[in-house]
C-alpha cells in the first residue's frame, strides 16, 4: 500500500490538511525538483547534504521510527514547523511569529525546533527570519554582534541563491516582494 502524503494548504482561518495517495515512496525532492533548487548545497552545508536519497518521513509510521543523528525522537511541535516550513516558497521568506501563530506554540517554540532540524537544506529553515525582519539565527548560532560568523553566512548564501537578499546590518531588503504572510 503506498504510503500517504499530506499536502498543507493556507486559507484564512488557518491551516488545511488534505491526505492523498502516491504511487511510490519517492524521495520528496525526486516527486517535486522545483521544491529544492539549490544546485551547490554541497559548498554550503557540505555535513547535511552528503544523502543524495533524501526522503522526508510523512507517515506515522515512518515518522515514529525516524531518530536524529543524535538517536532522538522528533516531537510532534517539531514535525509540524518542520512540515509548516517545507510550504515557504522559493525566493520568500517568513517569521518565526507568523509560523507560530499559524500552527501554535510560541516563536521560541518554531526556532528551538528549526535549530535542530536534521532536514536542511532540504527543509528550508533558512526561509524564516526575525519578526523585525532580521536575518534571525541559523542551526543556533547568531555570530558575534549577530550578524558574523559561519553559519550566517552559510543562510546568508542560501538565501541569495534564491534572491532574497539583506542589508549590511542583516536585515530584508523589498520585504514588499520576499516577505511571505500568512493569511
Amino acid at each position: 500500500m503506498p504510503p500517504e502524503r499530506v499536502k498543507h494548504g493556507i486559507i484564512s482561518e488557518g491551516i488545511s490538511s488534505r491526505f492523498f495517495k502516491v504511487q511510490a515512496a519517492k524521495p520528496l525532492h525526486a516527486q517535486d525538483p522545483s521544491l529544492f533548487p539549490i544546485t551547490q548545497e554541497s559548498e554550503i552545508l557540505p555535513e547535511k547534504a552528503d544523502n543524495k536519497d533524501f526522503c522526508y518521513p510523512v507517515t506515522s509510521q515512518q515518522r515514529s521510527m525516524y531518530r536524529t543523528p543524535s538517536g532522538k525522537q522528533l516531537t510532534p511541535h517539531q514535525w509540524s514547523v518542520y512540515d509548516f516550513v517545507t510550504t515557504i516558497p522559493h525566493g520568500k521568506v517568513t517569521t518565526y511569529k507568523e509560523i507560530s501563530q499559524a500552527i501554535g506554540g510560541s516563536p521560541r517554540s518554531v526556532g528551538s525546533a528549526l535549530r535542530n532540524n536534521p532536514f536542511s537544506p532540504k527543509v528550508p529553515c533558512h526561509r524564516v527570519i526575525a519578526s523585525n525582519l532580521f536575518l534571525g539565527g541559523f542551526f543556533g548560532e547568531w555570530g558575534k554582534d549577530h550578524k558574523t560568523g559561519k553559519r550566517y553566512n552559510d543562510k546568508i548564501a542560501l538565501l541569495s541563491q534564491e534572491g532574497v537578499h539583506f542589508d549590511s546590518k542583516g536585515h530584508l531588503l523589498r520585504p514588499e516582494t520576499t516577505l511571505w504572510k500568512i493569511v
